[in-house]
């Protein structure tokens, strides 16, 4: 879903790298600037395992879409990834952790069947990949789990996760996701979604989100705000490193200040984004 329109674009975000850089500018240089890489772990190849039997399962037809058909699709769908990636087989350390793995996926495949029925769904798009660019040239992207349209019109954004609903300390972070798809959509569309829906697949609990224009408008206002302080970072050449809980499933410690390590010399990047993209799902954002 790509916009046709030309605009000079100063550069683009996604929710993951807006994400990031809210939770520490230095993890968001290091993922972006340096693009240093990091090593899957067995959670998020998780994630992506049952977002793909989900993605597939409205292949079938309505009255075909039962737990044992999406629990069917489980083993083709890790073989795919495996192809496509057979570092992830070294995941594992034996057979039996592979194994409960995948026992943890097939858990959060059927507890998907206690949140909706899918046979009474069709969605409008799945994974789908979407582009606008703000006044300000900045262009929004990102993928999208599901769109769903009423006959009536009105649009419902769902986003599957595959953790545990957050608390209220972190559902605002969680919902900001989501309002930046809402804001994607609205300037794409020119309609406010009705509903922004995340399902967590870990432990079986819906939180749901009814945004309007103001509500967006603070977003644009959020996004615009993060873009202009990453481009002071830019230009300054100075990323902070900033402390979290978080900072326990980083692959990046030995390089982190806060943990005695140096960063490596800040490479030189083009700031601007020469040519829109229409990437695969695994793409890595640019600047």
């Amino acid at each position: 879903m790509a916009l046709t329109e030309e605009r000079a674009i100063i550069g683009a975000l996604s929710p993951s790298r807006a994400g990031d850089f809210m939770t520490c500018p230095l993890l968001y240089r290091f993922r972006v600037i340096d693009q240093l890489p990091e090593k899957p772990s067995p959670a998020a190849v998780r994630g992506t395992l049952v977002h793909a039997v989900l993605e597939r399962l409205y292949d079938l037809p309505a009255g075909a879409r039962t737990v044992a058909a999406a629990q069917d699709l489980l083993e083709p769908q890790w073989r795919r990834l495996l192809d496509e990636a057979p570092e992830y087989g070294g995941l594992f350390a034996d057979d039996e952790e592979r194994d409960r793995w995948l026992t943890e996926a097939r858990g959060m495949v059927e507890r998907y069947f206690t949140l909706e029925d899918p046979s009474r769904l069709e969605p409008a798009e799945r994974e789908m990949y979407v582009e606008a660019v703000l006044d300000s040239g900045l262009l929004l992207r990102g993928y999208i789990d599901r769109l769903d349209v009423a006959p009536t019109g009105e649009v419902r954004v769902v986003d599957y996760k595959t953790g545990s609903a957050p608390g209220p300390d972190f559902e605002a972070k969680a919902l900001f996701q989501m309002r930046f798809y809402a804001l994607a959509l609205w300037r794409l569309r020119g309609a406010v979604p009705r509903m922004l829906q995340l399902m967590y697949l870990g432990n079986g609990e819906i939180i749901r989100y009814v945004p309007d224009e103001a509500d967006l408008r603070a977003t644009e206002r959020k996004v615009q705000a993060l873009w202009e302080a990453i481009e002071r970072s830019l230009r300054s050449r100075e990323w902070r490193a900033r402390r979290s809980r978080l900072c326990d499933w980083c692959d990046h410690q030995s390089l982190c200040p806060e943990f005695g390590g140096t960063p490596p010399p800040v490479p030189d990047r083009d700031p601007g984004l020469s040519s829109r993209r229409s990437s695969h799902r695994a793409a890595s954002d640019e600047l």
